[in-house]
């Protein structure tokens, strides 16, 4: 049998920001190490979105992406053994005037740059939205058309925001596509997580058919988060589905804010070095990246009950942004009525439940506000323990002084099973 070796499960790179360098110095998407589950085949369930983050990359020929969006890395990667060197600027990595991005893989060294293995052979070009953008959950996308020949390693991923703090595999990499240049037909999708990283990755790969290329043509690829589970597909067509029931047990680590990245690697440990079948330069052509957030449709109805038989209720019943959540007597209206939406959103009158000022301690107050697709307005509601936890701050909605008085203002507060924080939703 034979074996592929698949890439090592850490990365180095070298970032323009010292703050990110530690949080950064992680694996590009590994290959798929299990067996896809069956997924539904047909196509991707269409859904209403509010954008939340996109770049269409317009702009003059030449220029350099959006900074307010990307960070550009720079450095080499000894931990994958890949062969390029990531360049600052427009060096590598300039819109074409025409609504793309292009990233390009060149054979040549002008910076006498030097790598793991001596003088830098290649450059090419990584971005990431870390500090500028993190999603949890939601409906992320690119279309794109990648290049081809041995040893191209194009990428579209995501990290958990907490890298810095926890490291990898432990802050979790969701693989929205990546592709290896001796399969030109087959992309793969895959999840990296304690336990389960490197070649242990759980994912599977989607593979064009009749012997179509990925590198003839524009394609879509994309992931639906929501929590506990993800589903990815390419140009609408799922092709798997994860939950934590795919792990044996091991942490699912899928349910806290994410950034993105984009990157074209030469060369590794799973792709193979280029050989004398590869021409260069190659391109990476990206037409958009977006993320977007779902109007919490699909998900559960009702009203919430908490201490007292009392009603999660909007003051006032005002749609304003800073509309307090409170206790109230139940009474039917729509300023109690609730949604659990599938992309993690708790919604009424329109509006999102909302950690003020995205805060994270005990005490934050909640509140009513615009729909933004940010942490401070991701929840989990555990109907058999009655939690209702918002993720970025690992916090339970808490009704203040266990009052069950009206008017009695919600907060977050450290999850306690007091009887504050237990909340019923009847439908």
């Amino acid at each position: 049998m034979f074996v592929r070796r698949r890439r090592h499960p850490l990365r180095k790179a070298v970032l323009v920001a010292m703050a990110l360098a530690a949080a950064l110095a992680v694996p590009l998407p590994g290959a798929a190490g299990a067996a896809p589950a069956p997924g539904p085949g047909g196509k991707a369930e269409a859904a209403p979105y509010a954008v939340t983050f996109e770049d269409n990359f317009d702009g003059p020929a030449g220029s350099a992406v959006n900074g307010g969006k990307w960070l550009i890395e720079t450095g080499d990667n000894v931990n994958n053994h890949e062969r390029q060197y990531y360049t600052a600027g427009n060096a590598n990595a300039a819109l074409d005037g025409q609504g793309n991005l292009v990233i390009t893989a060149r054979r040549e060294n002008p910076g006498n740059y030097q790598c793991w293995y001596g003088r830098c052979e290649y450059t090419s070009a990584r971005l990431n939205t870390s500090g500028r953008f993190t999603t949890t959950y939601g409906h992320v996308e690119t279309r794109m058309k990648l290049p081809r020949g041995q040893g191209m390693w194009p990428a579209f991923w995501m990290l958990g925001n907490d890298i810095g703090q926890v490291g990898w595999p432990a802050s979790g990499e969701i693989d929205v596509m990546e592709n290896v240049g001796f399969e030109p037909s087959t992309v793969h999708g895959t999840l990296h997580g304690p336990g389960y990283s490197g070649s242990g990755g759980i994912g599977g790969g989607y593979t064009l058919p009749g012997g179509q290329q990925f590198a003839n043509g524009f394609h879509t690829f994309a992931v639906d988060w929501s929590p506990n589970e993800i589903t990815w597909s390419v140009d609408g067509n799922v092709y798997q589905r994860r939950t934590p029931a795919d792990l044996g047990g091991r942490q699912w680590v899928f349910n806290k804010p994410f950034f993105l990245i984009l990157n074209l690697a030469v060369g590794g440990y799973w792709p193979g070095d280029p050989d004398g079948s590869t021409s260069f330069p190659q391109q990476l052509v990206v037409d958009y990246v977006r993320v977007s957030t779902s109007d919490g449709g699909g998900g559960n109805s009702g009203t919430f009950t908490g201490a007292g038989g009392k009603c999660l209720d909007v003051a006032g019943a005002s749609p304003a942004n800073g509309s307090a959540v409170q206790l109230y007597d139940c009474n039917g209206t729509t300023a109690q009525r609730w949604t659990v939406g599938t992309d993690g959103t708790v919604r009424a009158l329109g509006k999102c439940l909302d950690a003020a000022a995205a805060g994270t301690a005990n005490g934050t107050r909640v509140q009513l506000y615009d729909c933004n697709g940010t942490g401070a307005q991701r929840w989990s509601y555990n109907s058999a323990t009655r939690d209702i936890v918002n993720l970025a701050a690992d916090k339970c909605l808490d009704a203040l002084g266990g009052s069950t008085a009206n008017g009695t203002p919600t907060q977050l507060w450290t999850c306690t099973g007091a009887a504050n924080q237990k909340w019923t939703l009847n439908s």
